[in-house]
């Protein structure tokens, strides 16, 4: 299954990228020097009150990239994880209905995977702005996204798209099956011609 960034051309991505990172970001790094990437993001105002509302991707990358630049990729890696767990516990509490979780829960692991990954494309435009997102279900689970908002102008020897993988990997571990992790087998950031995320368990 597959989505397309042609039903929402405007490129524009929910809060979480930004207001997640805000939350996340202070415990890594103290909280002068989390403000000081937020200004040096161009995005100062979102530290003291975080975007409530859906915001322009371009600001999710700058952010993202500019803390890359700042901490070191091992630390961006760290916090954009943190993140990425936030965000899927803010779906988990606030999005998804209970007794859908609860159905979840029951189903077989593969079939659960199926109707999880149906609301996820439904979505998707709300996490991948002008990006495409896929997903497939076959002996693991593949989930891509191309013209990654995250990656976009960045260029690293390993993948970097921690926020993604943090947050399908805890919905999945909580609604799929409770051993399931998620590995980035490619990412454009790294001369890939796409970003791919494998959900095992």
């Amino acid at each position: 299954m597959s989505h397309t960034a042609a039903l929402h051309p405007t490129g524009r991505i929910g809060p979480n990228a930004i207001m997640r990172v805000a939350e996340a970001l202070p415990a890594f790094v103290g909280t002068n020097a989390a403000r000081q990437v937020f200004e040096d993001a161009g995005l100062l105002p979102y530290f003291g009150q975080p975007p409530q509302e859906m915001v322009d991707e371009a600001e999710v990358t700058r952010l993202h990239a500019t803390m890359r630049a700042a901490l070191g990729g091992e630390t961006a890696a760290r916090v954009a994880r943190g993140a990425g767990l936030r965000t899927a516990d803010y779906l988990l509490a606030h999005r998804i209905p209970k007794p859908v979780q609860a159905l979840l829960r029951a189903l077989p692991a593969r079939l659960a995977a199926r109707v999880l990954l149906r609301a996820i494309s439904n979505h998707a435009w709300t996490f991948a702005g002008s990006g495409e997102f896929s997903s497939h279900v076959g002996p693991t689970v593949l989930l891509t996204i191309r013209n990654n908002p995250l990656c976009r102008g960045q260029s690293s020897d390993t993948p970097v798209c921690d926020f993604y993988s943090a947050t399908f990997e805890r919905l999945f571990s909580v609604l799929v099956h409770p051993a399931a992790r998620v590995e980035e087998l490619s990412c454009e950031a790294r001369g890939d011609d796409a970003c791919r995320f494998e959900v095992r368990w």
